[in-house]
C-alpha cells in the first residue's frame, strides 16, 4: 500500500513538472521558428497578412534585393511609355568599368556595343548583373544619382519605413570604384527592414506580376552565339531544377555583400496561396553565412506557411452581430433598419487558431445624429465596418498596418414617412412625453 502511495505521489510530481516546464517550452516553440538570420518575415502575398516575423523592423543591409525597386521603376517607365523594351543603351565609362570587375555579378558590356533594355533587364533579374542594372537606371533617369532620388521618392510613396537607397544595384558604394552616385558617400549602403522589403516585394508583384515570367527562368545565355556569350544561372537556387529547389518557387531576388550577408526575398505559390518570405543575413548552425543558409531559412518559412496555414472564412457575408442587428431610424416609415456584413472576410491563418479570431462591430458615427439614422435610408448604405481581433496568441497584423475587415451595410431601404405620419409621430411623442412627466409627478407625491 505504501509503495502504491509513493508511486502515486511520484507520478503527481512528474505531472506537475511536465505541465510547468515542457508545455511552456512547446508553446514557445510554436511562437518562434528560430530562423537563423538577423531578421525574417513570412507574408501572405494576396492580403499582406504577416504569418511570422523575427526582428522585422530593424534596418539592415539589403544588397541586391535593392533591384526589386529598380525593376518596379523599369516596369513603370515601360508602362508610361518613357522607354521601350527594344530601346538601345549605349555603354558609358561607368558601366563599362563596373562590368569588367570579376568580383561582382556581371555580364560583359563593351564600349563599342549597344544593348536593348530587354537584354539588360534579363541580366539584372536572372543573374543580378550590376552594370546592366546601372545601365537601366541611366536610361530611365539620365544618371544613377537621379535614379536614386526616384527610388527614395517611390519608397516614401509606398510607405517603406526606415529605407534608404544610395545606388540602383545594392552593391556597397565602396565597390563602385569612386564612381558612386552623386549625393552619396563612398561608404554608404542601401538599408531596409525585412518588413519593408516584404512590402516592396508585394507591391511589385501586385502591380507588375509579369516580373515572375523572368525571375522564374533558371538559366539563360546572354548574347548567345557571340564572343560575349555568358551563361546566366539564376542566383535563386530554390527554382525548379536547381540545387535547393522548392515546389512552387518562381522568384524573387537574392542579395549578398559583406555588409548585408546572405539575404533572400523568395516567393512561392501552391494552389491558390502565394507566400513571400524574406531572410536577412542568414547563417548556419555554426554562425557562418552561406547561400545554403539563406535557402534553408527560407525553406523553413515556406514549410511553416504551406504546412500550417489555410484560408478560412472568419466572417460570412450577411453576418449580424448579436444584439446589434439594427440601427434606429428617425422620420422613417420604419423605426429601425437591419444591418449586416456585406462581404465575407477570409484570412490565411493557422488552422488551430480559427476560433481565436472574433469580429468586432465598428459603427461610423458620422452616419448617425443623436444615435439615429435619418430616413430615407438606401439599401447597402455603409454604416460601419468589421474589425477582426485575435483573442489568444500573437497576431502580427498586416504589412500596411491595417486590420482585416469588411463593410457593414444596411440590408433594406427605409423610406421617409409622409407629412401626416410625421405629424402623428410628433403628436404621439408629445403625449408620450406628457404621460411620462405626469407619472413622474404623481410618483413624486408618494
Amino acid at each position: 500500500m505504501k509503495n502504491v502511495l509513493k508511486m502515486t505521489m511520484l507520478l503527481t510530481v512528474m505531472a506537475v513538472f511536465l505541465t510547468t516546464i515542457i508545455i511552456p517550452q512547446q508553446a514557445k516553440a510554436e511562437n518562434s521558428l528560430n530562423i537563423m538570420a538577423d531578421a525574417a518575415i513570412l507574408v501572405d502575398a494576396e492580403t499582406g497578412k504577416i504569418l511570422y516575423e523575427q526582428n522585422s523592423e530593424a534596418p539592415l543591409g539589403i544588397a541586391s534585393m535593392t533591384k526589386m525597386m529598380t525593376e518596379y521603376l523599369l516596369f513603370e517607365a515601360i508602362e508610361e511609355g518613357r522607354i521601350t523594351w527594344d530601346q538601345e543603351y549605349k555603354v558609358t565609362d561607368y558601366t563599362y568599368k563596373i562590368s569588367q570587375d570579376l568580383r561582382l555579378s556581371n555580364v560583359p558590356l563593351r564600349k563599342d556595343e549597344s544593348y536593348t533594355i530587354q537584354e539588360l533587364y534579363e541580366a539584372m533579374a536572372i543573374y543580378s548583373a550590376n552594370a546592366a542594372t546601372i545601365g537601366i537606371a541611366e536610361t530611365i533617369a539620365g544618371t544613377e544619382g537621379e535614379f536614386v532620388r526616384l527610388m527614395n521618392e517611390k519608397a516614401a510613396e509606398f510607405g517603406l519605413k526606415d529605407t534608404k537607397f544610395v545606388n540602383s544595384t545594392g552593391l556597397s558604394n565602396k565597390d563602385l570604384m569612386g564612381m558612386q552616385p552623386e549625393g552619396t558617400g563612398p561608404t554608404d549602403e542601401n538599408v531596409m527592414p525585412a518588413r519593408s522589403v516584404a512590402l516592396l516585394a508585394k507591391t511589385l508583384l501586385d502591380t507588375y506580376p509579369e516580373v515572375l515570367e523572368t525571375t522564374k527562368i533558371p538559366q539563360k545565355v546572354f548574347r548567345e552565339g557571340t564572343d560575349d556569350a555568358t551563361n546566366m544561372e539564376n542566383w535563386n537556387s530554390m527554382l525548379p531544377g536547381l540545387i535547393y529547389e522548392y515546389e512552387g518557387v518562381d522568384g524573387l531576388k537574392t542579395g549578398t555583400t559583406d555588409f548585408a550577408g546572405h539575404s533572400f526575398t523568395g516567393t512561392a505559390k501552391r494552389g491558390d496561396t502565394r507566400l513571400i518570405a524574406v531572410v536577412m543575413k542568414a547563417v548556419d548552425s555554426e554562425g557562418v553565412g552561406s547561400y545554403k543558409a539563406r535557402f534553408d531559412a527560407t525553406r523553413a518559412l515556406f514549410d511553416f506557411g504551406f504546412g500550417q496555414f489555410t484560408t478560412e472564412e472568419i466572417v460570412p457575408a450577411g453576418y449580424q452581430f448579436e444584439g446589434k442587428e439594427t440601427l434606429p431610424v428617425t422620420k422613417g416609415k420604419e423605426d429601425k433598419v437591419n444591418i449586416a456584413v456585406k462581404e465575407p472576410i477570409k484570412m490565411l491563418i493557422r488552422t488551430v487558431d480559427k476560433d481565436s479570431y472574433k469580429p468586432e462591430l465598428v459603427i461610423d458615427e458620422s452616419v448617425l445624429a443623436d444615435g439615429e439614422m435619418e430616413a430615407g435610408v438606401d439599401k447597402d448604405k455603409v454604416v460601419g465596418s468589421v474589425k477582426v481581433a485575435k483573442t489568444e496568441g500573437t497576431d502580427y497584423g498586416y504589412l500596411d498596418g491595417k486590420n482585416a475587415g469588411a463593410e457593414v451595410v444596411t440590408t433594406e431601404k427605409v423610406e421617409r414617412a409622409n407629412w401626416f405620419s410625421l405629424s402623428m409621430q410628433a403628436v404621439g411623442s408629445f403625449f408620450s412625453t406628457m404621460w411620462v412627466g405626469a407619472v413622474d409627478f404623481v410618483t413624486g407625491l408618494f
